[in-house]
This record gives structure tokens, sequence and C-alpha cells, in this order.
């Protein structure tokens, strides 16, 4: 095993000389050990683990918070709930205790102001709640509840919101629901945390819309679905909250008979707003797409490993230079070179992190 591969070697000297933090979220119900804490080499970009919390259960989703220096993490069980830590060198110390949510299965949460929002998946709900100074998380949650379903009957018998995103702006905040092939765009209330919709965009039924990102100048919106392998382009008018589909672009191809279905499951722009790259789980791989040709037509250019076995998260570092797959069935967090005139990347090492499930950088 190569220095890159166990995580010695140059990731020594980032944890001996500081530096760059990264985080990532497991499932412990499926063998994973809560929040690892990791060093990240500036110069390589490889990780080093420091320390692990077991805080949480099934921590799989984190988001952390640059103003306050707070990192929070779901709870995605049945009684939903959401913690909060602060980052320390060498790891993580809670921040009072878990907060229920209101809702079941949160998988995905972000910070909009002064409020935390999680996207609760099996209640089919999105949550608000407050933020003290200190960054730590208040009860009680604001709940706005989704409605609808979609023509999968075993995927789509409800609502199923799978993400929630506050705009470039601040001003609006996007819920992706899975199960009504939707995306609500939502105003905050600022003084009491509530959510209102503003305007519900519908996409082709049955596709499964999972997760979203900007192009970096933040008037184009890509949505990966889950359930059939496409990305959908959208124009974003900030001033009117119009989210409106411009076209479908495939991520992966159908395969041949007997091929693994595809199912994709996280998405990244790249900080320059030249590339943009989608993960991609059966075929595990990591699709990369050009924006030579315009914000609204991304072009698929390249498919590459992604280095373990159902990549549940992709995500780029602050400069862009490199990509990291949380691979959750292999137990690993990749890491890639990026090709920076075609974008594509090149594996460089990986961790070995059990259930990996997400993984974000401060």
């Amino acid at each position: 095993m190569d220095d890159a591969d166990s995580g010695v070697g140059g990731g020594d000297r980032a944890a001996r000389g500081g530096g760059h933090r990264a985080w990532i979220g497991t499932f412990t119900s499926g063998g994973g050990r809560g929040v690892t804490t990791a060093a990240v080499d500036p110069a390589t970009g490889a990780l080093t683990a420091l320390s692990v919390t077991d805080a949480v259960a099934d921590p799989s989703y984190l988001a952390h918070d640059r103003r306050s220096g707070v990192l929070y993490a779901v709870s995605e069980t049945e009684d939903g709930a959401v913690g909060a830590f602060r980052t320390t060198t060498d790891g993580l110390t809670p921040l009072g205790s878990a907060v229920r949510v209101g809702g079941a299965g949160p998988t995905h949460l972000s910070v909009a102001g002064r409020r935390l929002l999680t996207a609760n998946y099996d209640s089919g709900s999105v949550s608000s709640l407050p933020l003290g100074d200190d960054g730590a998380i208040a009860a009680p949650a604001e709940v706005l509840a989704h409605h609808g379903s979609g023509p999968d009957a075993g995927r789509q018998q409800g609502p199923h919101a799978h993400q929630v995103l506050p705009d470039p702006t601040g001003r609006w905040v996007f819920s992706v629901d899975l199960g009504t092939d939707s995306i609500r765009v939502c105003a905050l209330d600022r003084a009491t945390g509530a959510l209102r919709v503003h305007a519900e965009t519908v996409l082709r039924a049955g596709t499964g819309p999972r997760h979203l990102a900007f192009h970096p100048a933040g008037e184009v919106v890509y949505v990966l679905h889950e359930l059939d392998p496409q990305l959908t382009v959208c124009r974003w008018n900030a001033a009117s909250g119009e989210l409106v589909p411009v076209a479908e672009v495939p991520v992966a191809s159908k395969g041949a008979p007997g091929a693994p279905e595809a199912y994709p499951s996280a998405i990244t722009a790249s900080p320059d707003g030249r590339f943009l790259w989608a993960a991609v789980r059966g075929p595990d791989t990591i699709a990369t797409f050009s924006f030579a040709d315009g914000a609204e037509k991304p072009q698929l250019t390249s498919t590459v490993a992604c280095g373990g076995s159902w990549p549940r998260d992709l995500a780029a570092d602050p400069s862009g230079r490199r990509l990291y797959a949380a691979n959750q069935r292999s137990g690993d967090v990749t890491w890639f070179d990026v090709d920076q005139l075609t974008g594509q990347p090149r594996r460089t090492g990986s961790l070995a992190v059990p259930a990996a499930a997400c993984v974000v950088f401060g």
C-alpha cells in the first residue's frame, strides 16, 4: 500500500503543521464510527485521520459554517436530529446536545443566515431551526411539510425532501424533492424562521431529483436526478424567484443488459465555473462536464471510476484542484487531481473510512 492509500507521509506533514481540515460523515448503523476529522495536505490533497466523534448517530451529511466555525451534522434516524460541534485543531467538541428537527430521516442540511435548514427525507418535509450567536442550535423547529407523489410506486409514494439549500443571494431557499419530482422555491422569514413556498418547479415525472448545484455565476442551476441518470439545466432569476428548466443532459448511459443500474448521487461545480462533476452509483463513476459552450450547455467529456463502490457524495476542495468521493460501500474517501485543461479527475489516493457518506472542508 503506498503513502497516499495508507494516509501517511504527506498527510503526516499536514497533521504536524496544522493546515486545512476536512470532516467526513458516516452511517454508524452501517459500521461507520461517526464524524472523522482529517488533516488535508495542501501540497498533495492527501487526508490523514486525526480523530473521530460518535456523539451523533448516523451523521450522514455535514455542513461547515465558516462565519461561526461550527460544524453541523444530521442524525439520519427516525427521530431526526441535528448536532453542532465547535471545531478544534485535532477534532470536534459538541456544542450543546442534539436537537430534534420535527421530521424523520434528515438527509441534508445547510446554513441560511441565522437558521439551520434540514431536508427530512422520510417525512417529506423541511425544517428551520434558530442558531445562537455562538452557532448553537435552538428549538423548536419550524417545519414545512411537502405534499404530492410520483409515478414510481416504490420510491415516490409520497414526498421525500432530499436537499435544502439557499441560493447565492441568500434571499431564497431551494427544496429538492425526489418523491414529487419538483423543486420548491421558498422565502425564509428572517424573524420567525418560517419557510413560505413562493413557487414550485415541476420536473419530468419519475426522474427523482436528488441534489442541485449552482453555477458560480449564480444564474444557472443543475439538478441531478436519482431515478433517471439525467441532469436538468435550469435558468434561475433571483429577482423574481423563477426557476425554469431549459435542457436535459445524460450523466450515464443506460448500459447493456445485465449492467448495473445507474443511481446518480451528488453534483458539484468547479469554483472557476469551467467544469461540473457528478457521482453515479451502480457503475461507480464520476462524470465530467465542460462549460466550453456556455453554462446552459454542459457537455459530457469523460467518465472515470470513482475509486471505490457506491459514491454517495462528491466534493471539490476550495481551490477546485481536487475532487473527493465518499464511497459508502467500499468504506473510503478517494481523492483525485483535476486536470486544469480538461477537468478530468485522476485518482491519487484514498483513506479508509467505513460507511463514508459525506466530506466537507474548512
